[in-house]
Order: C-alpha cells, then structure tokens, then sequence
C-alpha cells in the first residue's frame, strides 16, 4: 500500500512543481512581453500587423525592465531608484542602439525643430519625448501593472542568479540587434563624442539611482489624497507631456510637469495613507494617455489603415482590460484583510 500510494502522489507532485515553476516565472514572462506591449504597440508607433517585431523588441524592452526590477528588488530599493535607472535606460535606448536621439531624420521624419542644436546634433523636445517616454511608458508603467496583479510578490526578486544572468544576456542581444538594424537601415552612426557624453549620462544616472535614498514612509501624519485626484492629475499631467512639443515653450512646460509631479509625487507617498489605491491611481493615469494617444502617435508614423486602427483598438482594450484585473486584485486583497 505505501508503494501504491507513492506512486499515484508522484505525478501530482509532479504538477504542483510544474504550477509552482510557471507561477514564480509568469510574472517575470508578463513585464518581458508588457513593456515593448505598451511602449511601442499601445503608443502606435509599431502596427499589429508586425507582430514578429514584438520577440525582437522584448529582449531589449523586456529585458531592460526585467534587469532594472531585479536590480532595485534585490537591494531593497524603492520606486525613486527604478524611475531613475528606467531614465537611464531611456537615454541608452535612442542615444546608443537605435541613435534616433542623433538622427535627425530617423526613419525619414525631420526632428530639426524649433529646439534643434547643431553643436549637441539633437533636438530638446524629441530627447524628453524619447528618453521620457521610454522611462515612464516603457519601464515604469509595465512594472508597477505587473506588480500590482501579484501583490504578494511586488518587493520580492522574480528571477534566480541563472534567470538573472539570461534577462543579461537577453538585453545584450536585444541592443546589439536593434543597433545593427539601425546601421543598416538608417545609415547613421553618432559620432565619437556623442556616444561618449551618452554613455558618461548613463552611468552618472545609473549611480545616481543607487546613491538616493528610499522615500521615508509614513514621514507625515496627513493622510494620503484621493486616488481619484491622484489618478485625474496623472492622466492630464502625462497627456500634456505628450501632447507637448517642437518649440522652446513647450520644452519648458514640459520640465515643469516633471518637476511638479516629481515634487508631488514624493510629499503624496511620503504621507501616512499612502498605499496600493494611489499607486494604482498613478500607474492607470499615466497608462490611460497612451490609449488615446496610440491613434495620434500612429497617424504622424503613418500606421492609419484599417488593420492599424484595428489594433490600436485591441491594445488599448487590452490595456484598460490590465487595470481592470489589478483593480479587481487589490479590491479582493482590501476586502480579505478587512474580515
């Protein structure tokens, strides 16, 4: 009988592995394929008829968001050193591997503005859009969606050191790859002082990421705002962000939005009732402009034909779909520590 009974356990064990193995790594899997999702595909600068893009672009994207997660996880940090290593990446991306941050006529668009500087070779107001845009959009936002739907595991590392050293490798690829198509296709390469200063503002944003300090919690008795003022102000502070651009006024704008929300952002979460409803407030805000802003973005790249607006529909359902799922996880947490 003990025989017997051993060897019918063994392939439920057996499952339970496999569920407990595909539980640990679906977060992980679900930012790897959400940050390209959302930085390119939602904003509609890539088409749903380019779906072998999306592999391609989540080593780097994915891979990116993975590595910068892990890294502030692993070392107990907080959200001011992911928002900074996430600017970092946001330099690297369109200084270093697709160099449409030097290119003035990337992909055939003219990005010599208004605010164009001959003796940088970049335009003011496309760098905060690029470097910007990808560090909120394209890292930020994926991971604080994916931690909120497994809140249990939103400050705990998703990745072993052998899964670590992959997500690496991945993002390696992924850049290497993406720098050759630029060579290739766009027949353009910054020059040697550019990629220098490029490199120097990633590693100084890189250190300065991990030589801030956590926010203090509870550092102030008042109770935290309304999530519905949080997530309201989000919404027009980004939309504005990227309605926003091609002259020196707007940049200037501009800086002050991110200034603004910086500074709010920080005395909100610094209150005392600050928690997991602001956070999301913040996070949909900020997903919600790129919905709306997927049908202007993919009309100035030229992604206007039936199929394209097709899925510009389908991604930002998707999307809203997201913050549907985390709002459900967070209400049925509440209502569980409330019994």
């Amino acid at each position: 009988m003990k025989n017997e009974h051993s060897s019918e356990m063994l392939p439920v064990n057996g499952e339970n592995r496999r569920r407990s193995f595909w539980s640990r790594i679906a977060p992980a899997l679900g930012l790897f394929f959400l940050a390209p999702l959302v930085g390119e595909y939602l904003l509609g600068n890539i088409s749903i008829k380019e779906p072998g893009a999306l592999p391609l672009l989540s080593l780097m994207y994915g891979g990116g968001a993975l590595l910068i997660r892990e890294a502030v996880r692993r070392t107990g940090r907080g959200w001011p050193t992911i928002l900074l290593l996430a600017l970092a990446y946001g330099v690297a991306e369109p200084a270093l591997f697709d160099h449409s941050l030097f290119n003035a006529s990337f992909e055939g668009h003219d990005f010599r503005d208004a605010t164009y500087l001959p003796a940088l070779g970049i335009s003011v107001s496309n760098a905060l859009a690029f470097c910007v845009g990808h560090a909120v959009w394209s890292i930020s936002v994926p991971i604080a969606i994916v931690e909120m739907l497994v809140p249990d595991r939103r400050t705990t590392p998703w990745l072993g050191r052998i899964g670590l050293a992959v997500t690496g490798v991945l993002y390696l690829l992924g850049g290497a790859i993406v720098f050759l198509w630029a060579v290739n296709s766009q027949r353009f390469l910054p020059s040697v002082p550019q990629f220098a200063v490029s490199i120097a503002v990633v590693l100084g944003l890189i250190g300065a990421a991990f030589a801030v300090r956590r926010l203090p919690r509870g550092a102030s008795d008042r109770p935290g705002p309304n999530p519905w003022l949080i997530g309201v102000t989000a919404f027009f502070a980004s939309s504005l962000f990227f309605l926003l651009g091609g002259n020196w006024l707007h940049v200037a704008v501009k800086i002050g939005l991110i200034a603004v929300m910086a500074i709010a952002v920080a005395r909100w979460s610094g209150r005392a009732g600050w928690g997991t409803r602001h956070r999301f407030a913040l996070t949909g805000g900020t997903l919600l402009t790129y919905v709306w802003g997927g049908f202007v973005c993919a009309t100035f790249v030229g992604n206007t034909g039936p199929i394209d607006r097709i899925g510009i529909v389908i991604f930002s359902l998707g999307a809203i779909v997201l913050l549907m799922l985390a709002a459900r996880k967070i209400r049925r947490i509440e209502s569980q520590e409330s019994v």
